[in-house]
């Protein structure tokens, strides 16, 4: 097979046998180096007893394998994709860039020259990219240029897919988990308010029998809320909530209200509830969900790749729906809490004690404050998207590429992808830890991982009795097969008492 600089491809049968073994002995070396540092990572958070955060990397692994059976798959379907072949007519329309420009050679631009890679790099592209147009070339006469057609997809097409595809996987769940730990990080620093309220150690008959009355519009959480009541001020209201996010989200007096409202609605009998430890085991929680690529992440890559032609800029206009979505999530969240204040201040004028709001689905969007969580979700991975785009073809194609665009259009997506990041882990992912908590029903991480099991496998048991129980009310129909029936499933069912 001739190469494209005229040398002939020398196969397996011609390599040295020390190329082969030590080519083996890297790549062996280091995915057996990924998969150990994994299985450690895992028995860490074993150890540690993070099992969500252990979960969310047995979401990663499952990506990983997800990310290989495709390769895997493009790999073997090479051959027959690339024997596909279709009229020219059909590969002239939809292109990410246009005739002219694979006609034209592109000259060395100031941007092409600062961004370029070391020469070695791009010798290496340039030989992988000669290699590739070596089997497009003797594949076209072979199966297509006989039939006066063209490939469906030519072998560096498909290379670069799969490239994207395997760069895609890792920008996603790097940005995810860099998002996770910096929100995480950033709610450990309102630990110190948790440990403030602690060293008051209130007392239940203190909580609940304060004389001291205070009046609404006077309170602190009240008070940064709003400036007025009212229908007129609704505006103002949700143009406040969208300024709020950007800074002071979340302050003492939203923290201390909100835990006292979930305290006294879903654990009124202890007062002295960690509600900051139940937020981080709850937000570890919700982390596997966000890691991982669902088929709804997986189409809207379709779509994207089916609508990125050239002249419609969809890469530069698609950056703005996660800014747009992510702002609306933001001042949502604000606005939840916006609500729980006015509830208390439309019911009271005054109050005795504590200032405490009540915790309700109808405050989200269809009342589920799930929902929340899956726009988050697809938030990240459309902003991993656009950057794992922007360097797919940066490296592949270079800066200067036609399908990279033109800078007004780059800049500006560099940019809102980067406050994306910072503001979804600074604001918006805290927001919604303390916020979605603010639902009629808790989490599950609510209990302790011992208390879960032992309710888990309760319900498992009070189900399989349920169950027998029906099973042999339905056998009494006929005597002797009830008579079996109690004889056989008697001594499984277990006693009040726990014994069988």
């Amino acid at each position: 097979m001739s190469g494209g600089g005229g040398e002939e491809e020398t196969t397996l049968e011609f390599t040295p046998t020390w190329v082969v073994a030590a080519v083996c002995t890297v790549i062996v070396a280091i995915s057996l180096a990924a998969e150990r540092c994994l299985h450690y990572g895992g028995k860490f958070l074993k150890k540690k007893d993070q099992k969500p955060l252990y979960e969310a990397l047995q979401k990663i692994k499952e990506e990983l394998m997800l990310l290989g059976f495709i390769s895997l798959l493009l790999t073997v379907s090479q051959n027959g994709i690339t024997k596909i072949c279709v009229p020219p007519g059909l590969t002239r329309h939809m292109l990410p860039c246009s005739l002219e420009d694979k006609v034209e050679e592109k000259h060395e631009s100031h941007f092409q020259t600062f961004f370029s890679f070391p020469g070695t790099a791009r010798r290496l592209l340039a030989h992988a990219k000669a290699n590739a147009d070596a089997v497009a070339e003797e594949l076209k006469p072979e199966y297509c240029a006989r039939k006066n057609k063209v490939p469906l997809l030519s072998v560096e097409a498909l290379h670069h897919l799969h490239i994207f595809i395997f760069v895609l996987a890792v920008v996603h769940v790097t940005f995810s988990v860099l998002t996770v730990v910096f929100g995480s990080a950033r709610i450990r620093q309102w630990k110190h308010w948790e440990d403030s309220i602690a060293k008051e150690n209130y007392e239940t008959e203190r909580v609940l029998k304060k004389v001291s009355v205070t009046h609404v519009h006077q309170h602190d959480f009240i008070k940064s809320r709003f400036s007025g009541f009212g229908k007129d001020s609704a505006v103002m209201g949700w143009l406040k909530c969208f300024s709020k996010q950007f800074y002071g989200s979340v302050t003492k007096s939203d923290y201390v209200t909100l835990r006292l409202g979930f305290i006294m609605t879903h654990c009124k009998s202890n007062l002295k509830f960690n509600f900051h430890k139940y937020m981080i085991r709850a937000l570890e929680d919700d982390f596997k969900q966000v890691v991982g690529i669902s088929w709804y992440l997986w189409l809207f890559v379709v779509m994207f790749l089916l609508l990125n032609v050239n002249g419609w800029h969809t890469y530069f206009w698609i950056a703005f729906f996660p800014l747009i979505l992510l702002l609306a999530v933001g001042t949502k969240l604000e606005h939840v809490i916006t609500q729980l204040a006015h509830e208390v201040a439309e019911k009271h004028a005054a109050i005795e004690g504590d200032l405490v709001v009540q915790p309700s689905d109808n405050h989200f969007w269809f009342h589920r404050p799930h929902v929340v969580l899956f726009l988050i979700h697809f938030i990240l991975f459309q902003n991993a998207f656009e950057i794992a785009f922007f360097f797919w073809i940066w490296v592949q194609y270079g800066f200067d590429s036609c399908i990279m665009g033109q800078v007004r259009y780059i800049v500006p997506r560099l940019i809102i992808g980067v406050f994306i990041q910072v503001l979804c882990s600074y604001s918006t992912l805290p927001l919604y830890a303390i916020v979605t908590q603010m639902g009629t029903h808790f989490k599950r991480a609510i209990f302790n991982e011992h208390v879960q099991v032992g309710v888990l496998g309760w319900a498992e048991k009070a189900k399989k009795r349920k169950g027998l129980k029906a099973d042999n009310q339905t056998g009494q129909g006929n005597p002797h097969e009830g008579a079996n029936a109690g004889i056989q499933l008697g001594p499984m069912v277990p006693r009040a008492d726990g014994s069988n």
